[in-house]
C-alpha cells in the first residue's frame, strides 16, 4: 500500500529534507506557548483560561496533524497553512474566552485585547489562499482547512456575543451556520456537492466575521449591537438559501 504522506520537500524554514508534519509539529512547539501567552495577555489575573487556550491550540494542531499525514498532497508545509494553524491558534484564545464570559463583560481592556486577536485571524484570512496561490500550493486539503477555522472562529465569536448580552440568543446562527449545513448533509447527501468558487459567498462570510468580531468592541452597544448582529445574519441566511437551492437543483438531476 502506498503511503500517503509525501516524500520531503523544501521547509520554508528548515531547508530541505523536511516533511510537512514535521514542519507543522515544530510550528506548534511555537504556537502553543503563544496561545498561552496571548490569553494572559488579554487575563492576566486568570491563568486558568491561558491553560485553556494552550490545551486547545494543542488539540487542534494534533488534528491537523493527522488530516495533514492522511490528505495533504505536496511536499511542503508552505507559508499558506502555517498562516492558516496560526489562525487556528487565534482561533484557540478566542474559544478559551467562552470558559470565561465575565473576563470581556468587567473589563474593557480585555474586550479591546480580544477585539485586536479576532481582528488580526480575520485579517490573516486574505493571506493563506494568496500564499498558497504564489507558491503553486493549492490543495482541496488546505481550502478545508482554512474554511474550518473560519466555522471555529465564527462559532466562538457568536458565542461571546451572546455571553456579552449585548444580543439575544439569536446570535448564536451567525456561528452555527456553517456546522448545521454539515450535519445536514450527513443526512442529505446532495448538500455535500463541491459547491463553485464565488467571491458573493466569500464576501458574505467576511461581513458575518467582521460583524461578530465588532461585537466584541466595548463601543459596540445597543441599539447599534443587535442591528449589525442582524444585518449580517440576514446576508448569511440568503447566502446559504442561494447556495442551497443550487445544490438542489443539480442534485435533483
Amino acid at each position: 500500500m502506498r503511503s500517503h504522506i509525501p516524500p520531503p520537500g523544501r521547509s520554508l524554514l528548515l531547508g530541505p529534507g523536511v516533511t510537512p508534519r514535521l514542519e507543522a509539529g515544530i510550528a506548534l512547539l511555537v504556537l502553543v506557548p503563544l496561545a498561552a501567552l496571548a490569553g494572559l495577555w488579554v487575563a492576566p489575573g486568570q491563568p486558568i483560561l491561558a491553560l485553556v487556550a494552550a490545551g486547545l491550540a494543542l488539540s487542534g494542531g494534533a488534528g491537523f496533524l493527522v488530516a495533514l499525514a492522511q490528505h495533504y498532497p505536496h511536499r511542503r508545509l508552505g507559508l499558506c497553512n502555517l498562516v492558516t494553524l496560526t489562525r487556528l491558534t487565534g482561533v484557540a484564545v478566542l474559544a478559551a474566552l467562552v470558559t470565561a464570559p465575565e473576563v470581556l463583560r468587567g473589563d474593557d481592556a480585555a474586550a479591546w485585547a480580544g477585539l485586536a486577536i479576532a481582528g488580526a485571524v480575520l485579517a490573516l484570512d486574505g493571506v493563506d489562499g494568496w500564499a498558497a496561490r504564489r507558491a503553486r500550493l493549492e490543495s482541496r486539503f488546505g481550502a478545508r482547512f482554512d474554511m474550518e477555522v473560519d466555522a471555529a472562529l465564527a462559532l466562538a465569536l457568536a458565542l461571546l456575543a451572546w455571553q456579552s448580552d449585548k444580543v439575544g440568543i439569536w446570535v448564536l446562527a451567525l456561528g452555527a451556520m456553517r456546522p448545521a449545513f454539515a450535519l445536514a448533509a450527513l443526512r442529505w447527501r446532495w448538500l455535500a456537492r463541491p459547491l463553485p468558487e464565488g467571491l458573493l459567498r466569500k464576501g458574505v462570510c467576511v461581513v458575518q466575521i467582521g460583524a461578530l468580531t465588532a461585537l466584541l468592541a466595548p463601543v459596540v452597544t445597543p441599539p447599534l449591537a443587535p442591528w449589525l448582529a442582524a444585518g449580517a445574519l440576514a446576508m448569511l441566511l440568503a447566502s446559504f438559501a442561494r447556495d442551497t437551492l443550487w445544490l438542489w437543483r443539480r442534485g435533483a438531476q
